[in-house]
C-alpha cells in the first residue's frame, strides 16, 4: 500500500465512524502536520516513511479482531465503534512532529556513505500515551474508557507501570477495553510490521 491509499484508508476510517464534536479540526490538524509521512519509530517497528499512519491501521484491524473474539459478533453493545475507532486510530499522534531526518556515515561494501535516519527531537516532551491524551483532548472530549485505553497502550513496557506495577494491573482489571488493545498494538507491532535497515 503507498503513502496515498494508506491516508485514504485512515481518512475513510476516520469519517465513517468518528463524529464527535472535534473531530474535523483534529483531523484538520493531522492533515497538517506529518501524521501521514512520519515513521512509527526510529528503530524499530514501521521505522520508514508513512509508518505511523500504516501502525495505527495495523492496530484499528487487530483491535477489532480482538474485540469480535472476545465479545462475539454483538461487540458493539460493549464499546461503539465510534470509541474503537477513536482509540485506534489516535493512540499515537504523540508521535506527530516528533522525528526529524538526519544523515549518518555507515559503511557499505568497504566505503563510507551518507545515509538518512529519523532521530528523535520532541517539541514537547510530555510522555508518551499521555502525551497523546493530552493533545487529543485539546481537540475534543475521551470517555475515561478511551482516554485510560490509550494513556496505557505501551503496558508494562511503560516507564510509569516499572515504577508502581499495580497501577497497570488495577487499569486493566477496571478496564478491559485498556488491555485488549494493549494486546492490539503489541499484535500489530510484532505480527505485522516490519523494521527497515537504516
Amino acid at each position: 500500500m503507498n503513502l496515498e491509499e494508506q491516508k485514504q484508508e485512515y481518512l475513510e476510517l476516520f469519517y465513517d465512524n468518528i463524529e464527535r464534536d472535534g473531530a474535523e479540526e483534529l483531523l484538520n490538524y493531522l492533515e497538517k502536520s506529518d501524521f501521514f509521512t512520519a515513521p512509527a519509530s526510529s528503530r524499530f517497528h514501521s521505522n520508514f516513511e508513512g509508518g505511523l499512519c500504516l501502525h495505527h491501521l495495523n492496530v484499528y484491524k487487530r483491535f477489532v479482531s480482538l474485540l469480535g473474539n472476545e465479545f462475539g459478533q454483538n461487540w458493539e453493545k460493549t464499546i461503539s465503534k465510534e470509541s474503537v475507532a477513536i482509540i485506534a486510530l489516535l493512540h499515537d499522534i504523540c508521535k506527530t512532529n516528533f522525528y526529524v531526518t538526519e544523515t549518518r556515515n555507515v559503511k557499505i561494501d568497504g566505503k563510507w556513505e551518507q545515509r538518512p535516519y529519523y532521530k528523535a527531537s520532541d517539541p514537547l516532551p510530555y510522555g508518551h500515551g499521555e502525551k497523546s491524551v493530552y493533545m487529543i483532548s485539546g481537540f475534543m472530549r475521551l470517555t475515561r474508557e478511551e482516554a485510560m485505553a490509550i494513556n496505557w497502550h505501551m503496558g508494562a513496557f511503560d516507564a510509569r507501570a516499572k515504577e508502581s506495577p499495580y497501577v497497570l494491573q488495577n487499569v486493566f482489571r477496571k478496564f478491559p477495553i485498556a488491555f485488549l488493545f494493549h494486546l492490539a498494538d503489541y499484535m500489530a507491532t510484532y505480527l505485522d510490521e516490519e523494521e527497515v535497515e537504516t
